[in-house]
């Protein structure tokens, strides 16, 4: 199988291609900006008529939330109007497509875990790209399995257990968001699941939660990150309201995985244990 990978430097193309190696039947394309600009919508079509994979991984994106407000032509054309023509292009030529999604299409007011079924009505210009991706992708008929995903963070690139073990070195106290609730997700631990849904004989299409299992805040991630590095900071809760952003983040974001984990059957790890793994890498 031919598998083509969009975001090849981001965390979850990064960790795909480090798990790549254990699959010597495949060959994979991990194309970056620079090879596949999903800002030009011509380019992106060209590449996939010349590359012509089986399947399509859709992991790059827009995903700076905040200067997304303020960029929403950009924010649309890359993660919404770049997928809609993958669709297509998956369609005519009858090939496979799995799309990188996210909690920030819901209003996140929910109590309880979020279906794949739940309304969506993002808060924010990104949450709403990508839910136009979402509509494009399905309004196509496109053979495609939809993730959405919620608080990623790897070894590699910028993310939050980076920037708290930086603060956590350079401040003696800092303030972390209580009221925000979600479950982080190990972006090795998605990258595994991508590639064992790949190969599945399950292959359903569809929507799909993926996270770490359990249930967590801003503030309490924070606190484990404290713990299993052994920093001396003092962590304060803060609210939501306290910390004002560009960008309105939805305050539950709690995704319910019982379908991802049924239909291929994935074991998906708690998200301190993955957390432990994650640390112990970097």
């Amino acid at each position: 199988m031919k598998i083509l990978l969009t975001g090849a430097n981001g965390q979850l193309g990064s960790e795909i291609k480090d798990l790549s190696n254990n699959y010597s039947t495949d060959s994979f394309v991990f194309l970056d900006r620079e090879e596949m600009p999903l800002d030009d919508l011509t380019k992106v079509r060209e590449v996939l008529e010349r590359l012509s994979p089986d399947l399509i991984v859709s992991a790059g994106a827009y995903t700076a939330v905040d200067k997304a407000e303020s960029e929403a032509d950009l924010v649309d054309i890359i993660n919404h109007q770049a997928v809609a023509v993958m669709a297509r292009w998956v369609v005519e030529n009858d090939r496979k497509l799995i799309h990188i999604s996210t909690d920030y299409v819901f209003q996140g007011n929910s109590s309880r875990p979020l279906k794949e079924e739940e309304p969506t009505d993002p808060i924010n210009v990104y949450g709403l790209s990508k839910q136009r991706a979402e509509e494009a992708i399905i309004s196509s008929g496109a053979d495609a399995v939809i993730i959405r995903t919620a608080w990623v963070y790897s070894t590699y690139g910028a993310n939050f257990v980076k920037t708290m073990i930086r603060l956590m070195t350079e401040k003696e106290e800092i303030s972390v968001i209580s009221d925000q609730i979600g479950s982080p997700t190990y972006a090795k631990d998605l990258a595994q699941a991508i590639l064992d849904i790949a190969q599945s004989e399950y292959w359903l299409k569809g929507i799909y939660h993926f996270s770490n299992e359990g249930e967590t805040s801003w503030y309490d991630f924070a606190l484990a990150i404290q713990e299993f590095v052994g920093l001396d900071c003092k962590i304060n809760p803060i609210t939501t309201e306290e910390y004002p952003t560009p960008a309105k983040r939805p305050k539950y974001s709690l995704l319910d995985k019982a379908k991802i984990r049924e239909t291929f059957e994935l074991t998906i790890p708690a998200w301190k244990e993955s957390l432990s793994h994650m640390l112990a890498r970097l």
